[in-house]
């Protein structure tokens, strides 16, 4: 049953937002949209929103845990869902109320728009998006189904590949350079610069770089350099490794870019539906569903909220309409093209409206939380860093593959860029344990720990901290 709505309803109200969209000169994907109950729902939640995908156990577990939250009224679903693709796909909830289902559908055109046009999403493939994840879906299932496979290594390996996944490169907008290109490089940065003075000057000493060292610059994508040089997986083990680091790339721009994609739909629903001239009962349904999105959280980050006031802000400081400062909307769409959430944050996040939502930084002291600095001039900033540490992918420790040949003995040497907070030692643990299982051999990790430069090793399902540290260190900058 629904709530007092038809689909020709809804068709009626998605061509006049359609008609806002133009005026407004959103630049979408075409949109389709599908209606859903909360069981379907539930289960494009635990599939991250997509009609086809691998099977794996996590997926089913967290399909129970949903549903049973869900069911005890722990935590609701939500309005809609919207995939990165060409069309753009996006899910409404049959149980919405016709005004619902309005804001929702003006809310998908924002996500639309930012999918469409922010830098992060360029290398993700829109258009091929949903057929990629079909055929991935397809080969995974061909390789349990095989019976010289089977089901049970498939999951081995898939478990250890999710471990993994987001240790890959962050900034996918640089092209990486190819082996050839590295070697040239290395053979580049060891002739040393010409002295002018070289007649008096003794020349310096010259070390030919070892151009046959794995790798020769340090990898952060491990899935990936673990199926190009693990010579032992065997090829369908190295197909799923490559599958979960093509779906993790396409997932990253939408975890680097939460906050500004959130409140940029968030900011487009408020503006299209205010200027459809709702019904007044419409109206205040609408009034009262838009600010329990984009209310505060205490103790948490809202995204809707942060990212909408960040928008609204921008856009009201640049509304000057005076050159050669742009007016606010030209402004919003360039940010919208160019940033991320960690640089949306950086340039935009002001002491002003940091103290407008009364942002602040806390800390666990014995079970409780304690307020450690607040958004004064004197800490607004340090706040603001904080905040900064724990968007997007920064929470996730970068590592990097150092040697991969480490005492000539396939010894896999890796290095943790330590940003002052400490690995979890039980994470480490299960972490290296994974890598372990798919490199076949020893697994070393440089980091720092209670301010101590220490080596962790994992190998035949010991995991121990070696204090003096690897005799040897590969010579990379």
């Amino acid at each position: 049953m629904t709530q007092g709505w038809t689909i020709r309803d809804l068709e009626y109200w998605d061509a006049r937002i359609r008609e806002r969209v133009r005026e407004f000169g959103l630049q979408c994907f075409p949109q389709e949209f599908e209606i859903c109950d909360h069981e379907q729902m539930l289960g494009y939640m635990a599939y991250h929103g997509l009609p086809a995908h691998y099977p794996h156990w996590s997926f089913g577990k967290a399909y129970e845990k949903l549903r049973t939250l869900y069911s005890y009224g722990i935590s609701g679903l939500p309005y809609e869902m919207v995939i990165n693709a060409s069309p753009s796909l996006a899910y409404l909830m049959h149980e919405n109320s016709l005004c619902l289902q309005i804001l929702t559908i003006a809310h998908v055109y924002g996500h639309n728009d930012f999918f469409r046009n922010n830098f992060m999403f360029r290398d993700t493939r829109p258009d091929l998006a949903i057929a990629h994840f079909k055929l991935r879906a397809d080969r995974v299932r061909s390789y349990a189904e095989d019976p010289s496979i089977g089901p049970q290594r498939v999951e081995d390996t898939l478990d250890a590949a999710h471990a993994l996944s987001l240790q890959c490169r962050r900034d996918t907008a640089i092209r990486k350079l190819s082996r050839t290109e590295q070697q040239e490089r290395a053979l580049a940065d060891a002739v040393p610069p010409k002295d002018p003075y070289a007649s008096i000057h003794k020349a310096p000493p010259h070390q030919t770089p070892d151009l046959n060292r794995l790798p020769l610059e340090p990898e952060e994508d491990l899935l990936l350099f673990i199926a190009e040089n693990q010579p032992y997986l065997a090829e369908w083990q190295k197909d799923l490794l490559r599958i979960v680091h093509e779906e993790a790339l396409y997932f990253m721009p939408q975890v680097e870019t939460k906050i500004m994609n959130e409140g940029w739909a968030s900011y487009w629903h408020h503006r299209i539906m205010n200027s459809l001239d709702l019904p007044e009962n419409l109206h205040l349904e609408f009034l009262v569903h838009h600010n329990q999105v984009v209310r505060a959280h205490p103790g948490g980050i809202n995204p809707y909220y942060l990212g909408y006031r960040l928008w609204e802000d921008i856009e009201r400081r640049h509304d000057s309409g005076l050159p050669p400062a742009p007016d606010g909307r030209a402004k919003i769409f360039e940010v919208r093209d160019t940033d991320r959430d960690a640089s949306f944050l950086r340039r935009f996040l002001t002491e002003q409206l940091m103290r407008d939502m009364d942002l602040y930084e806390y800390r666990r002291d014995q079970g409780q939380m304690v307020i450690s600095r607040i958004s004064d001039s004197g800490n607004w900033e340090a706040v603001r860093d904080s905040l900064l540490r724990n968007v997007g992918m920064a929470p996730v420790p970068v590592i990097r593959i150092m040697d991969a040949d480490f005492h000539h003995n396939r010894i896999l040497l890796l290095r943790h860029e330590h940003d002052g907070r400490d690995l979890q030692r039980d994470n480490m643990e299960k972490t290296l344990a994974y890598l372990h299982r798919l490199w076949g051999r020893q697994v070393l990790l440089e980091t720092v720990a209670s301010g101590r430069n220490l080596t962790f090793s994992y190998d035949d399902g010991r995991f121990e901290e070696i204090r003096n540290g690897p005799a040897e260190r590969p010579q990379h900058s």
